[in-house]
């Protein structure tokens, strides 16, 4: 269990929190009927940038969510599109991401990050199959002793931000966060074509601690 505290989530939104601060204070003073909406926003922007402690599977062979969020598809794909590393088949599971979700990104497996990619693009609905493509997104590629997996998150049409917290090189202990997507967005998992799905779609998982599936290696 990675039980290190990570205050990076709520530092992630500094700016949104001032801003609604400086908004609630003005309103107390100038329109008191004000006050208790930017009041609410506040707190639920407090929500949003929770992320709890949780409890990860120490079997090497039990790979676990990267993200908070709901099953929206689990099929085959030959790799990632553009990707130089990831060419096999494989298993791609995606999550969809709503803004009750905790959005910071944890890792599926023990491994190195061997690589870590942004790539533009739009900021479609995170729940269409085309904004795996077209959105804005960041492949993360983490290699582990016996085979590797594949992290991509992806802007959606209120997400606007992918935010980095580890770097090429660094190693990674299952569960660990890694980084963070801001507002509601999508995540995608590809794993290696021989590894057992034991989630469905509709399934709800949770970061760090949902077995997806299990390794045979």
């Amino acid at each position: 269990m990675n039980s290190q505290k990570h205050p990076k989530a709520i530092y992630e939104g500094r700016w949104i929190f001032i801003g609604l601060g400086f908004f609630w204070l003005l309103a107390l003073i100038l329109l008191p009927l004000l006050a208790l909406p930017i009041g609410l926003l506040i707190i639920f922007s407090c929500y949003f940038f929770r992320d709890p402690e949780r409890v990860v599977p120490e079997d090497p062979k039990l790979i676990v969510s990267p993200a908070d969020g709901r099953v929206t598809s689990i099929e085959e794909v030959d790799g990632v599109e553009g990707d130089l590393y990831l060419t096999a088949r494989m298993k791609r599971i995606s999550i969809f991401l709503s803004v009750f979700d905790v959005h910071v990104n944890r890792s599926p497996i023990a491994g190195e990050i061997i690589h870590s990619e942004p790539r533009g693009g739009l900021y479609l609905d995170a729940r269409k199959p085309e904004s795996s493509l077209l959105n804005e997104s960041r492949l993360w590629i983490i290699q582990g002793e016996s085979f590797t997996v594949g992290v991509k998150q992806i802007t959606g049409a209120i997400a606007r931000r992918i935010v980095p917290w580890a770097h090429v090189g660094d190693h990674l202990k299952k569960g660990e966060r890694f980084g963070m997507i801001r507002f509601g967005s999508r995540t995608e998992l590809y794993l290696p074509i021989d590894v057992e799905v034991l989630v469905n779609v509709g399934s709800q998982v949770h970061g760090g601690s949902t077995v997806m599936a299990t390794s045979k290696k």
